[in-house]
């Protein structure tokens, strides 16, 4: 029985299988990528860090790639810490980053809001202080399933980090003080809102056992990137009746006008086909469109995956002009450009 229920996967040690990762995408992206000397889970862009240019450091565990080392580049962030699947970065390698991403005028931290990268990001935070390196955090919290309205902080951050991290590179690109630049990405951040649905659970390499179980005609609506418990827990429905549970949420939450501007990503959490992933945007659009918003922009896509979960999310920036010329910024990162 115990067999049958291990999954498929092509690895060689589970173990080993962030580091070969690393080992294939560096291979693969040698003009934007490189390890930072001494520090193999230190991801840095080679065109990224520059002087008087304020450093963006991001990190998390692996297993949600392309988040997170497909947004490091030259206009996004300046380098990546990477964990274990499904795990923090330890402050080493993120100091690392840190030292390599700085330019003198201070250093950005955004990552998730999950207790671990909280930790070990301030632990870097504090080690860099001691080499009079300004660090500045900004939690990304934009899944509205996780925590009510009135504790936004203690939400996750998931996908809406596609949009946050590219409005926060683009301000320090665009060579925007540190106190500049973190503004715009609370900013970002207090304006993006997410929501996700479940269908069928993902396998650590290391296990190859699912991390949950759910039925094979249930779904869960709100659940995290990590198999966390969602909100509702009920029968598959259609993709129209999916879309409309999520959409309203993120509606309410965004509280728009008539008229106002948003940006849409569409993500896959990793089995799900692009057929179902478009399926999911004209829905969407239909719903912006009811209630008189203008999509700015719209990305549909694996962004913010978690290994082979099935399922997806939808997230909306709600756009102001500055937040619209970040997000129109050029970057030219390994795995998304702009511009």
């Amino acid at each position: 029985m115990g067999a049958a229920l291990r999954t498929k996967k092509i690895v060689n040690d589970g173990s080993a299988a962030v580091d070969e990762m690393l080992d294939g995408i560096l291979a693969a992206h040698p003009r934007h990528l490189d390890r930072v000397a001494g520090s193999p889970r230190a991801i840095v862009a080679r065109k990224g860090p520059r002087s008087g240019k304020v450093g963006l450091v991001i990190g998390g565990g692996s297993g949600h790639e392309p988040t997170f080392l497909g947004f490091v580049g030259r206009g996004l962030a300046d380098a990546a810490a990477i964990g274990n699947v499904f795990a923090s970065p330890p402050p080493d390698p993120i100091l690392a980053c840190t030292q390599a991403a700085s330019g003198g005028a201070g250093v950005l931290y955004m990552y998730g809001n999950y207790a671990g990268d909280v930790m070990n990001f301030d632990m870097a935070a504090e080690m860099a202080a001691m080499e009079d390196i300004e660090v500045r955090t900004v939690l990304t919290t934009d899944d509205v399933a996780s925590a009510p309205r009135d504790r936004r902080d203690k939400r996750r951050g998931v996908a809406g980090n596609f949009f946050i991290f590219k409005a926060a590179g683009a301000a320090c690109d665009r060579m925007l003080s540190l106190d500049e630049v973190e503004m715009v990405a609370r900013k970002a951040n207090d304006r993006t809102f997410t929501m996700g649905v479940a269908l069928a659970p993902c396998s650590l390499p290391q296990t190859r056992r699912p991390n949950f179980e759910i039925g094979d005609d249930e779904m869960e609506i709100g659940m995290g990137i990590h198999g966390e418990p969602g909100v509702a827990r009920g029968r598959l429905e259609s993709a129209d009746e999916i879309v409309d549970a999520m959409m309203d949420r993120i509606l309410d939450e965004m509280g728009a006008a008539t008229g106002d501007r948003v940006a849409v990503l569409v993500n896959g959490l990793g089995s799900t086909p692009l057929m179902e992933l478009y399926i999911m945007n004209r829905r969407a659009r239909q719903r912006l469109d009811e209630v008189g918003l203008q999509v700015h922009a719209t990305w549909v896509g694996n962004w913010c995956t978690s290994l082979e979960m099935t399922g997806a999310s939808i997230t909306c920036m709600h756009l102001d002009v500055e937040l619209a010329t970040m997000l129109d910024h050029p970057c030219d990162c390994a795995m998304f450009r702009v511009g």
